[in-house]
């Protein structure tokens, strides 16, 4: 074990809940440009259709059926469970786990603790997507308890990712009242508490992670349609599967930059939000590598 490592045992566990890990230096990225980032998402993306990984989708009622289309089309493998038997036995083998708080109950919840605790256990990637907490009680306590249970990626909007970072107040619902570029900050913070990949969500997205610059992703602005947090979600937890879980940074970038092209290439032919949902999936099914590299917009916004 190098001088930069040391085991570390989480006390906010239960016995049979503890997670041993190592804690390690962030990893320092240098001469990021713009045009890396775009290839690495290119090449992100031919691995992830070569890789198929299996994600396990503990998703919001809205938004499942969407995540699995989505999946399915950019190349992953959705498998949707709620019992808490199956999320647990599906953890310990699930390439990628996607954990979407936009509607809970109290089993769900414990199906969600159980398989994070699972795919901890087993060292397997998850993404955290903090749907609408802040304003309602049984959500924003599991959010908080969750959150410090070493998510690989957390992708939330403004209000989200502000309330998880220290702010009073979460947004309108689902819907954030702070501007995404107000949230940079936080999602710095955040990223430095939990060790996570930020994805923060809005007409502009931007990615934080301990040891790489913050980046910049515009896109045109979406229509208003349900599951859009757990389509998001779901492609960090597919990158991420393809990935590893160590490439907490490119997964987010990948996710955000291939669902900003295919929002741009479903409004091309949609007539609203209706017909916006179905072309989305549609964009991400015959998006290109190549299409990524020329089509792609990124911004490093700062070290």
């Amino acid at each position: 074990m190098s001088d930069n490592e040391e085991m570390m045992q989480d006390d906010d566990f239960s016995p049979d809940e503890l997670i041993v890990r190592k804690k390690k230096t962030p990893e320092m990225r240098t001469g990021v440009t713009a045009e890396s980032i775009l290839q690495t998402t290119a090449d992100a993306l031919e691995t992830l259709r070569a890789k198929n990984p299996l994600v396990e989708c503990l998703a919001s009622l809205a938004g499942a059926t969407q995540a699995a289309n989505a999946l399915f089309a950019a190349g992953a493998s959705p498998v949707v469970v709620e019992d808490m038997g199956e999320a647990t036995q599906l953890a310990r083998t699930a390439d990628g786990l996607l954990v979407n708080m936009g509607s809970v109950t109290k089993p769900q919840t414990e199906s969600m603790r159980a398989a994070v605790s699972h795919a901890n256990s087993a060292a397997r990637p998850w993404v955290l997507v903090p749907a609408g907490i802040g304003a309602l009680p049984l959500r924003t306590f599991a959010t908080k308890e969750l959150m410090r249970r070493f998510p690989a990626v957390i992708r939330g909007n403004g209000s989200e990712v502000m309330f998880l970072a220290g702010a009073p107040t979460g947004g309108r619902g689902c819907e954030s009242l702070i501007p995404s570029e107000d949230a940079v900050q936080g999602a710095q913070r955040l990223a430095g508490v939990t060790h996570a990949a930020v994805l923060v969500a809005g007409d502009t997205d931007y990615v934080a992670a301990e040891g790489a610059p913050v980046v910049a992703m515009p896109h045109a602005a979406r229509p208003r349609f349900a599951g859009e947090g757990c389509i998001q979600g779901a492609l960090c937890a597919a990158f991420l599967g393809a990935l590893g879980t160590r490439a907490r940074w490119e997964a987010a970038l990948a996710a955000s930059i291939v669902m900003a092209i295919a929002t741009e290439k479903a409004l091309k032919v949609a007539k609203g939000p209706a017909s916006f949902s179905v072309a989305l999936i549609d964009a991400l099914a015959a998006l290109t590598p190549a299409e990524v590299q020329k089509l792609g917009k990124v911004t490093v916004a700062s070290a």
